[in-house]
C-alpha cells in the first residue's frame, strides 16, 4: 500500500538550463521544497503543452528516471526501487492510464483489457461487460481496437486502467478527445473506482479537464 507521495525539488533534467529553470520558478510541482499527493484526495496538475505533465506521470509510475530531486513512497525513496519492486506495485498500488493509450490495434477490445485483467484477476468478465455498457462500448467487445475512433479507444484504456487494485490512479489527458457527454461518464466511473479503493486520482490536463467534482488543482 501507498499512503503518500512527496516529491522534493523535483524537475525534469531536460528543464536544468539556469533559463529553463527561471521559466518553472512558479510552478506549484517543479522545484518545490515538498509537495505531497496523499491517499483519498484527488489532484488535477494543470499545464501548457510541453511543461512535463506527461514526464510527471512517468516518473511517478517508475518509467523514467531522467529528473533531479527526491521522489518517495511513504518516505521512501524509489530511487532504488528494482525491476520487481515496480512490477509488484503496478500490481498492487499504481494505475496508470497513459496519454498514448497504448492498445494493441489488432486485438479486440475485450482482449486488450483481458490482457491487463488476467494479471491482476480483479474484475469478472461480467465485470468489465458492465463497465464497457456504461461508457456505450458493450457492443464494440469483439471489435479489433485499432478500427475504434480515438475517443473510444480512450474509454477502452479507462477500463483496462480501472482493472486492479491501486491506491494512486495516474490519468493523463484522459479526455482529450471526449465530448463533454463522455467526459462525465469517464470521470464518474474513474471516481467511483477511486472512492470503492479510498484511493486518489492524479490527472493531468491542458485544457480539456476530466469532470471531477472535487479536486486539488496545482499548476505544473
Amino acid at each position: 500500500m501507498i499512503s503518500s507521495i512527496t516529491l522534493s525539488r523535483v524537475l525534469p533534467q531536460v528543464f536544468g538550463r539556469d533559463e529553463d529553470r527561471a521559466l518553472h520558478a512558479t510552478s506549484e510541482v517543479w522545484l518545490r521544497d515538498e509537495v505531497v499527493f496523499r491517499k483519498g484526495d484527488s489532484y488535477m496538475i494543470e499545464a501548457e503543452s510541453g511543461t512535463g505533465k506527461s514526464s510527471l506521470c512517468a516518473y511517478l509510475y517508475g518509467e523514467r528516471i531522467d529528473y533531479e530531486g527526491l521522489i518517495s513512497f511513504d518516505g521512501e525513496s524509489v530511487r532504488g526501487y528494482t525491476p520487481e519492486r515496480w512490477c509488484e506495485l503496478r500490481r498492487s498500488s499504481l494505475a496508470y492510464l497513459p496519454q498514448e493509450m497504448r492498445l494493441f490495434p489488432e486485438l479486440t477490445v475485450m482482449d486488450n483489457i483481458l490482457l491487463k485483467n488476467r494479471l491482476t484477476g480483479y474484475r469478472s468478465e461480467a465485470e468489465i461487460l458492465e463497465r464497457l455498457e456504461r461508457l456505450e462500448l458493450r457492443h464494440k467487445a469483439r471489435v479489433p481496437a485499432g478500427l475504434l475512433s480515438i475517443g473510444q479507444q480512450q474509454r477502452v484504456a479507462t477500463v483496462r486502467a480501472l482493472c486492479q487494485p491501486f491506491d494512486f490512479i495516474l490519468v493523463d489527458e484522459p479526455v482529450s478527445h471526449l465530448d463533454s457527454r463522455n467526459n462525465r461518464a469517464v470521470a464518474t466511473l474513474i471516481a467511483e473506482e477511486a472512492s470503492e479503493r479510498k484511493a486518489s486520482v492524479i490527472a493531468t490536463s491542458v485544457g480539456n479537464q476530466l469532470s471531477l467534482t472535487d479536486f486539488i488543482l496545482l499548476r505544473l
